[in-house]
């Protein structure tokens, strides 16, 4: 399942967060599987590792976006 940037900018921080960590759990077993040679497809791994950085780019988007949005702390005289 390919994530579009576009479609992921239009979830909440915590749905994203909840699909961090379902993308890196999945990363890990298809790791395993890789190892014991149980791995059938293995650009899985690679479109999988897509998807957790599209994740990861687009909270780190949100969050920049936040902290811009704050006023500066200790700016006033």
């Amino acid at each position: 399942m390919a994530l579009n940037a576009s479609e992921l900018r239009e979830l909440t921080e915590e749905e994203l967060r909840t699909r961090e960590t379902e993308l890196a759990d999945q990363l890990f077993a298809l790791r395993v599987q890789k190892v014991t040679g149980q791995l059938e497809i293995p650009a899985k791994i690679s479109d999988t590792k897509r998807d957790l950085a599209r994740v990861l780019t687009v909270l780190n988007e949100k969050r920049r976006a936040a902290d811009s949005d704050e006023p500066a702390q200790g700016s006033e005289g």
